[in-house]
């Protein structure tokens, strides 16, 4: 960020008197909010730092380090004594206290826009580190950032910066976010569709090179007919033969290579019998391998509307989340996972992976699917606590994205999974329930 800019930010920031509450909201983006309702967010990302406001950043999910904890410990329903712009420097310092029934504990939080060392830092009043965003040692920096080290002063800057005055603050601020939403939603949109093109052509690719059910039930008559030939022909084979002529049963002469040389005319017969049992096999199940491919091609395909729809970087988040499931547990290609603040959200991407959902959720989970209309079902997973409403309503939006692209007004019912009464495979009935609204239309 521009001095200039921090500098008049600075004198914006003096305004409020306390400190409601601070927490991060992403890996590097610090929510404050002022005097109970009003939200500045710092987004401390190294060589593209910024401060901006918005109507909201959804959380990524909670975040417990120790950084975190002395956050909160220090900073919640805190009041803001002083805010200067640190020896005239790209530094917001707030100075904080807490009145206990004992005495006033002064904090000092530290917003550093510095480049490569940019930093969120929180001192005592002796200016001893007490927590940081990021940790720096001595071999990174001459300035040491350490728990229970004293912090060292920035030199200053050996030029004097210009000017760039703004008209409003506040409208800055709120420009800052839409332009940085726009590119970053820009780029990650292309980046993430890109790849589900990517699957989508291979899913298609695989439904095109499906054989078709009469091919494979001639192919299995057609292995049959070789086995029962082979046996026919016993005393006319010599083993280990690569090639076959062998009498049929009209009296013609048939010719047949071997993928490779067999010790008996009884082994030949086996592979062929072997291989019209998998056709006729293939065949018989082909039904369910359509479907499943047909299934898994509309699933991305949803998924990349619900992408080219989404308004902002936080919707592309939740669709494609950092954490990973252990590599020693299989995962099921009929479930998607994603990750709401925290909260497990699971989706059912067929009508088996519903099933699966419905089979593998515990009591006290919620589950969610639209109103008197066949939908994907979604399973939020609890463990045992008290949902907030918020998540319950992107978690009933998950279900409308992935179960259609109309833009309207939808009505999704939610309940305890312990509620919801498998009736046969996916079809489910339910009696005690809520219902939220979701408007794609907005």
């Amino acid at each position: 960020m521009k001095l200039s800019h921090l500098k008049q930010i600075t004198e914006y920031l003096k305004q409020f008197k306390k400190i409601t509450a601070a927490h991060r909201v992403s890996d590097t983006i610090v929510k404050v909010v002022f005097d109970k309702d009003d939200a500045l967010y710092f987004n401390m990302q190294r060589s593209n730092s910024s401060i901006f406001k918005c109507k909201e950043y959804p959380r990524s999910k909670v975040y417990n380090a120790p950084f975190d904890i002395i956050l909160a410990k220090r900073f919640n329903r805190s009041n803001i004594l002083d805010v200067e712009l640190l020896n005239g420097d790209k530094i917001i310092r707030f100075k904080t206290s807490l009145t206990s029934a004992y005495k006033e504990q002064v904090t000092y939080l530290q917003f550093e826009f510095t480049g490569k060392y940019t930093n969120v830092i929180i001192l005592d009043e002796n200016n001893v580190v007490l927590e940081a965003l990021r940790h720096v040692d001595l071999f990174s920096s001459f300035r040491e950032v350490r728990v229970g080290q004293k912090l060292l002063d920035v030199p200053p800057a050996p030029f004097q910066a210009k000017e760039y005055p703004l008209d409003d603050v506040e409208k800055f601020l709120y420009d800052v976010y839409e332009k940085e939403q726009l590119q970053k939603l820009s780029s990650l949109k292309k980046q993430k569709i890109a790849l589900l093109e990517k699957k989508l052509k291979k899913l298609q690719r695989l439904y095109e090179r499906l054989d078709s059910q009469e091919s494979l039930e001639a192919e299995a008559k057609q292995y049959e007919h070789y086995g029962n030939l082979v046996l026919s022909n016993v005393h006319n084979i010599k083993p280990y033969a690569k090639e076959l002529v062998l009498d049929d049963y009209d009296g013609s002469k048939v010719e047949i290579k071997l993928d490779r040389a067999y010790a008996s005319p009884f082994q030949i017969s086996e592979m062929f019998f072997a291989k019209s049992k998998k056709a006729k096999q293939k065949a018989k199940h082909l039904h369910i391998e359509e479907e499943s491919l047909r299934s898994k091609i509309e699933h991305i395909k949803l998924f990349i509307n619900t992408v080219k729809e989404a308004k902002d970087v936080a919707k592309i988040e939740l669709l494609f989340p950092k954490q990973q499931q252990s590599k020693k547990i299989k995962t099921d290609d009929s479930i998607e996972t994603f990750w709401v603040e925290g909260y497990k959200v699971r989706l059912g991407k067929n009508e088996r992976g519903n099933v699966r959902l419905l089979e593998s959720a515990r009591a006290k989970d919620i589950w969610l699917h639209l109103k008197e209309r066949p939908s994907c079902h979604v399973i939020i997973k609890t463990d045992k606590q008290n949902l907030p409403e918020h998540i319950i309503k992107a978690a009933a939006r998950l279900c409308v994205d992935f179960t259609t692209t109309s833009k309207d007004r939808y009505l999704v019912d939610y309940t305890p999974r312990r509620e919801v009464k498998i009736q046969n495979g996916a079809n489910v009935l339910y009696n005690k329930y809520k219902t939220i609204e979701v408007d794609t239309r907005e």
